[in-house]
């Protein structure tokens, strides 16, 4: 009986772990803040189709940036298609990507399960495949309750305005993603940038939105008029430059190369010092495939290679059976780390570059992705003689 028993539980470990490694990948807990698309049945009238171009009738300069960001592009992006479908075509991505109920082709009347990832659907008849391809829109930011939001409360707008005085709140609908479930041990989830600002400046609980600062480095202040016509003001760009961006990142990071002692011998020492300080979460930051890797250099006089050395800044998770954070190297808000490298007495430069991976190698390979832009960029480079 004893031997039955431990028999059966063995197999029924075996079929425990046989499932968590061929479930659905569900990587966070969907949160009351993006169950559900957006509702969009109260917007003003003179937004009868909700589309950008709507807009740029007023706020065409705004609409002009916003047609350059990858929140434009956050269905129609390449890579994120050919992810979505890979990891099983979820539909919760979509109230993110996609967050208009009009953008989407299904309605959602409930769900099948109370982790709420298997919604019960039925066909859209408000379905507008254009307004499909705008992704993040101007209205899912900006409409609430039928009047447009802002942070100017001008009343002689054509449409009804609400003011707000934290612009910060439109970000945290989709940039606080949540990851606290049984069998997920993060420390932060995908997605979660929020999060990581947390614990970026030690701090467990952000309890006012207005302690993020999302604005102020991705949506800095320009002066110009809002409206044709309008008046000149201080206002918000509307860029969003972040990890695709080369001249963003840079802002990001300070990097020193520097000479230093050895304290082996006689030859030079040089170190690579990355300090992440112009970005409140973690640097890089974003889905966790985004990594940095530092690639160090020792040249002989005719620039043939002596000696290197490579490094990645990146966060490790472990993603079945069990969802675990298992390190992170990546560099927190204020945070430095240094690599060095040794250079031989026939050693005559020394050559370091750091680059931005927006994508694993592995994973592009494993989902099939074939980029047509880059997948990783240099941010740093440089090449000095040494003697």
């Amino acid at each position: 009986m004893k031997h039955k028993t431990i028999f059966i539980a063995l197999i029924l470990i075996v079929g425990f772990l046989t499932w968590r490694f061929i479930r659905p990948m569900n990587i966070f807990v969907v949160s009351e803040a993006f169950e559900l698309p957006m509702q969009t049945q109260d917007a003003p009238p003179m937004f009868p189709t909700l589309r950008a171009e709507e807009c740029a009738v007023c706020h065409k300069a705004i609409y002009d940036e916003w047609s350059t960001t990858i929140h434009s592009q956050a269905w129609t992006d390449p890579y994120y298609q050919v992810d979505w479908i890979f990891d099983g075509s979820q539909q919760i991505c979509h109230n993110c990507h996609i967050p208009l109920d009009r953008q989407q082709e299904y309605k959602v009347l409930g769900f099948h399960d109370a982790q709420k990832w298997n919604p019960i659907l039925e066909p859209n008849p408000a379905f507008d495949p254009q307004l499909q391809t705008q992704g993040v829109t101007c209205l899912a930011c900006h409409l609430h309750n039928g009047k447009i939001v802002g942070v100017i409360g001008d009343t002689n707008a054509p449409h009804p305005v609400e003011k707000i005085n934290n612009p910060n709140q439109m970000c945290v609908r989709c940039h606080v993603v949540p990851g606290d479930r049984w069998d997920t041990f993060y420390r932060f989830p995908p997605c979660g940038t929020v999060t990581e600002i947390q614990e970026s400046r030690g701090e467990s609980l952000i309890e006012k939105i207005a302690k993020l600062d999302c604005v102020n480095c991705h949506m800095p202040v320009v002066e110009r008029t809002v409206t044709l016509g309008g008046k000149t003001r201080s206002v918000r760009s509307h860029l969003w430059r972040g990890g695709h961006d080369p001249e963003m990142v840079k802002k990001g990071l300070t990097i020193t190369l520097q000479k230093t002692p050895s304290a082996k011998n006689d030859n030079l020492n040089y170190v690579l010092a990355l300090t992440n300080t112009g970005a409140a979460h973690y640097l890089p930051t974003g889905t966790p495939d985004r990594h940095l890797t530092v690639h160090l250099r020792v040249l002989d006089a005719s620039k043939n290679g002596l000696a290197e050395k490579k490094h990645t800044l990146k966060r490790y998770v472990i993603w079945r059976p069990f969802i675990v954070d298992l390190w992170d190297t990546r560099l927190k808000f204020g945070q430095s780390r240094e690599f060095n490298i040794e250079v031989p007495a026939d050693g005559k430069y020394i050559e370091a570059e750091v680059r931005y991976h927006l994508l694993d190698e592995a994973r592009r390979k494993r989902i099939n992705y074939k980029n047509q832009d880059p997948i990783n960029y240099s941010v740093y480079r440089r090449t000095l003689q040494v003697r």
